[in-house]
């Protein structure tokens, strides 16, 4: 026996086959860091709305010890009903973890900020602070930080040197052929100050490259350098958790538990 079924009107059916195209062709949700390749060398990138995005810095877990290492990090936040989307080392550190320059965690000032040159990267002036406050946020060279939060600090706040990019030029030190090659990190801000960018090369590369990638790449007039060989990334929609030696600051997005 033939069975007649009722025609649908052809309206009907062209909008059931867009929709089934649509969703076929829907592209996968997208991931908050992303492989950025610039000047043939790879990077990640992980970008956040500075106004939507919980953003903080930690360093001394609850018992007293330096959080050191991001599944130490991690599973603190899931006891408190929280997860962590994203962690990276957020700034330079003494051999007990301490922060080198100034840092400032949940309001409280713990180390206070350095104005003079000195050794190492952090001293290689103009260095900066990398800041967030109430929805805004900023990386800013150190004396214009010291003139902005005279009175009060930002809640979050994180000392770290030199600045990669400054109002748009790389720092005066950076050598195009400079030798010295590292895994190293930073953060940026858009032009518009609504979006941070955090970075970590995939390979070694030396200031002058990584300092354009912010400039040239992400477009970010500042852009402020965290660390090198210590350098390592947590992003959990990557599903990468990168091990090494114990950290002081890091830096971190925070979401509701799943």
């Amino acid at each position: 026996m033939v069975h007649e079924y009722p025609r649908k009107p052809l309206g009907i059916l062209l909008g059931a086959l867009a929709l089934a195209l649509l969703v076929a062709c829907k592209p996968p949700a997208a991931h908050a860091c992303n492989p950025v390749t610039f000047d043939a060398t790879p990077y990640t990138v992980c970008a956040y709305d500075v106004a939507t995005t919980d953003i903080r810095l930690f360093l001394t877990h609850p018992d007293g010890a330096p959080y050191a290492q991001f599944d130490r990090l991690r599973d603190t936040l899931q006891s408190d009903g929280y997860a962590l989307a994203f962690a990276m080392n957020g700034g330079m550190y003494h051999d007990d973890r301490r922060a080198v320059g100034l840092y400032v965690e949940d309001g409280v000032q713990l180390a206070p900020l350095v104005k003079s040159a000195g050794p190492g990267n952090f001293g290689m002036l103009p260095n900066g602070v990398f800041w967030i406050d109430g929805g805004a946020a900023g990386v800013t060279e150190t004396n214009a930080y010291a003139a902005r939060f005279d009175a009060a600090p930002p809640r979050y706040a994180s000392q770290s040197g030199p600045m990669l990019v400054l109002d748009g030029q790389l720092h005066p030190d950076f050598n195009e052929n400079g030798p010295s090659k590292k895994r190293r990190n930073g953060v940026g801000l858009s032009a518009d100050g609504k979006t941070l960018y955090f970075a970590i090369s995939d390979t070694a590369v030396n200031f002058h490259s990584f300092a354009r990638l912010f400039r040239d790449q992400l477009g970010t007039p500042n852009a402020l350098y965290l660390d090198g060989v210590v350098s390592r990334l947590y992003a959990a929609d990557l599903q990468r958790d990168e091990p090494g030696l114990d950290l002081g600051p890091i830096v971190a997005v925070v979401t509701d538990a799943p």
